[in-house]
Parts: C-alpha cells; structure tokens; sequence
C-alpha cells in the first residue's frame, strides 16, 4: 500500500487522542533454535499505521508536538546486511516511512521522557512479549515523583486497542482489495486440491498442492496452519498434523487462506476423497448448507452480529433433530445448548490482518450491528466425531464445514468467496481430475 495510506490511519488515530500521546509496539523476533530465528511477520497494528515490516521498533504519535510521529527502529548495520539484508535504519524510517524523526531503537529510554512531557494521557496496550512496558513504566514512574516541580506528566494510562479496533473493523476499499486478491489466490489453490485429490494419497500431499499454489501467486505466507483433515480429522476443529493417508469413501475438509500483502483470506471446503458423496454425507452436507446460505442471505446493516448466528444455528438444529441425534424442540436444544457436543463454534468472526480480526462482538447495548465495509465469515458445521454422543452409526466420523467471506455493503452483502464451488453437484466434478 502507498504510504499516503498509513499516514492518514495515523491522522485519524492522532485526532481520536487529542492531547494524548500513543505508543504502538511492532512485534519481535523469536530463536527457533541456535542461531535460527521463525520467520518473522509484522504485529498486524503496527502494520497497520506504519507500513513498517522491521523487527523490535516502536512507534509514538504525539499530536500536539512540533514532530508528532516517531519511529525508533534497529540502526543500520552492514554486517547486518551482509548476512540478513538491508534495514531501513534511521535515515529510511524518515525518508521512506515518512516519519517526523526517528531514532535508533537503542534510545528509546534516552528519548521517551521528553516525548511524553506535555501529556497527561497515554494509550498504549501491553504486550507480554514486549520489554517496552518496563521501559514506560519505570520513566513514568519518575515523572510522577519529580511532579511537584512543574509541568505535566502521566496520570493515565489508556488500553489502545480499543480504538484501533474500531479502525480496523470498519475495511476501506484498499483493505478490501487485498483481501479479495488473498481470496483469489485462496481459490486458485482450492481448485488445485480439488484436482489432486484421490484416494491413497496423504493429507501434506494436498495441502502441497494448495500452497503451491498460495506462493507461486504471490502470497509470502498462509494467514494461519492449513488445515487439511481427511475422515475422523475432520472433526478435529484446528487439526493441524495433516500427515495421515486419505481412503476411499472418506470426507476431506480443508480450512485454509492465503495471505496478502497481510490481509488473509478464511476458507473451509468439504469434499469426498473418491468424488462422490455418501448418502449419509449429502445428508449432513446439505444441512450445513442450507445453514451458511440462510446466514449469508440475512447479512446486510443494521442485522446483528448474532442474528447472523442464530439463523444459521436453527438450521443446524432442525438437522440434528432430523438426524435423530436429539430429540427435544428447537428452543430447548439452542437455549440449553445441547447443540455443542455437535456445533461447538460460533459461525461468524471478523476478518482482515488477522484471520479472527480486531473487533468486538458485544457492546453494552448487546451484539454488534453489522456496517458496511465490515468483513466476516460464515462457517457452520456439523462434526460427529468419537465424543459426540447419541450419533447413528452411519453418520460417525462426518465433519462438515462449509466457510465464505463476506462483504458487508450499503444494501446488503458481497460473497467474496463465492466462485470457490460449494455446490455438491459441482464439486463432485471437479475432484480427482488430474488422475
């Protein structure tokens, strides 16, 4: 994204803030083992209003100052380089990233009391695998003692995330791009894992198949571990092992979503290993259906975040009761929530930087009103795995779940997802074509 984008997030959060000051921590890097770090992604907010992807820097926004954004970042080092690559350092955090004034990330300490004089408020949200709160606390601290001989200091410390919730919830036509070109690119690997499927092959084989093509389209990443569960797997909600053998006549379910220039696709699939589905699991599938269809259906502003839920839920219900799993009305099973040993999820979360995205589901006035430009999933399922009880024989070890993302618009919604097939009918066309 441009950087005109970045600075006018940090306009907007300035102006929420007023006299305050906001300190927003990127994320670290972590030993894997020895000298080997994990491959390190960028905290999504400090993305967000930086565009910054370096480790172990902060950001502070002071509106009311001459230089109202700082960036301390790691100095350049050309042995750095030499090995790793090149760092923006102090010079591109100014020239690149378009900050007031930056220093090496190594004074922070040295520069933090003078750019919170002045203020009486700070928001910021403590991370515990930050080193940076015992920094703030200990020079705030000393403010608070040396008070009586003039001037302002801290006498408030606010939680940030609120209001860079609220920011990110609401998806701006940029943001919307990029997650319609990380769900693109989610298809294409759909479609290729489709084709490969067979019975005999393992689980990492698809999964292979799928994020093949997730890189070769330009996503550095996935936005969370594939999950790639063939028959009783897939009643295992995040089941991430993908390593066992796929056998004719069983279910494949993968939840997967590419990622794009950090905004993340969300995408469930169920489909048979030999290409055609079971009685019993056209059975369970079209129920699952039927439930994601009448949600997405009801999505538009002003429809709750939990009525979305709800008319999912009773579809699902009504399906138990069909299935003769339970017995009791409709309102007993959702209000006692005999549901759970079969749904134990809820169907829809926010979605953007993070697969489960910043935002809130609940108010003080109840459940969220959806707005437009906001981005959420719909993924029921129906899971009779080993612990759930009371299942007839011919339906255990099904686990369906069908997911899209979705668009809330002006009149109503967006089905980003929709050209990744869902239809049973379709997908049975398409499975195992590259035998």
């Amino acid at each position: 994204m441009e950087q005109s984008i970045y600075s006018s997030r940090r306009s907007e959060l300035m102006n929420q803030i007023g006299n305050s000051v906001a300190i927003i921590t990127s994320g670290l890097e972590k030993t894997r083992n020895n000298d080997v770090n994990y491959i390190f992604r960028q905290d999504s907010n400090f993305w967000y209003f930086t565009g910054f992807e370096e480790p172990n820097s902060v950001a502070i926004l002071a509106p009311n100052t001459d230089k109202p954004y700082t960036l301390f970042v790691p100095p350049y080092d050309e042995n750095y380089e030499t090995w790793v690559g090149k760092r923006a350092g102090i010079e591109g955090a100014i020239s690149e990233y378009m900050a007031d004034q930056a220093f090496s990330i190594e004074e922070f300490e040295k520069h933090l009391p003078d750019l919170l004089s002045g203020s009486s408020t700070l928001y910021f949200t403590a991370d515990s695998d930050n080193d940076i709160y015992p920094i703030i606390s200990k020079i705030i601290s000393s403010q608070r003692r040396n008070h009586s001989r003039g001037g302002t200091f801290i006498n408030s410390i606010k939680d940030l995330s609120i209001i860079t919730a609220n920011m990110r919830q609401i998806k701006t036509d940029p943001e919307i791009k990029q997650i319609k070109k990380a769900i693109e690119i989610t298809h294409k690997g759909f479609i290729e894992a489709f084709a490969n499927t067979l019975p005999g092959k393992h689980e990492y084989q698809i999964q292979s198949n799928l994020e093949s093509q997730f890189r070769e389209l330009g996503s550095p990443r996935n936005g969370y571990p594939s999950i790639v569960a063939g028959g009783l797997n897939s009643c295992t909600l995040h089941y991430i092992k993908n390593d066992q053998p796929l056998a004719d006549g069983d279910l494949l379910l993968i939840d997967a979503g590419a990622e794009f220039d950090y905004y993340t696709a969300d995408i469930t699939r169920t489909w048979p290993v030999n290409g055609k589905y079971s009685k019993e699991q056209l059975e369970v599938y079209t129920v699952v259906l039927e439930a994601q269809q009448a949600a997405i259906k009801l999505i538009k502003p002003g429809v709750t975040f939990e009525e979305v839920h709800q008319a999912s839920l009773k579809i699902l219900v009504q399906g138990l009761k069909d299935f003769g799993v339970l017995n009791e009305s409709v309102d007993t099973i959702i209000d006692d929530k005999l549901y759970a040993p079969y749904y134990m999820h809820a169907t829809s979360h926010w979605l953007g930087l993070d697969v489960h995205d910043a935002g809130i589901y609940r108010d003080s006035e109840g459940s969220i009103q959806l707005q437009p430009g906001m981005v959420l999933t719909v993924e029921p399922g129906l899971y009779f795995g080993k612990l759930a009880p009371n299942v007839p024989a011919k339906f255990q070890g099904i686990g369906i779940r069908i997911e899209d993302n979705i668009l809330v618009t002006d009149t109503g919604f967006d089905n980003l997802s929709q050209a990744i097939p869902s239809d049973p009918a379709e997908l049975e066309k398409l499975i195992g074509t590259l035998s």
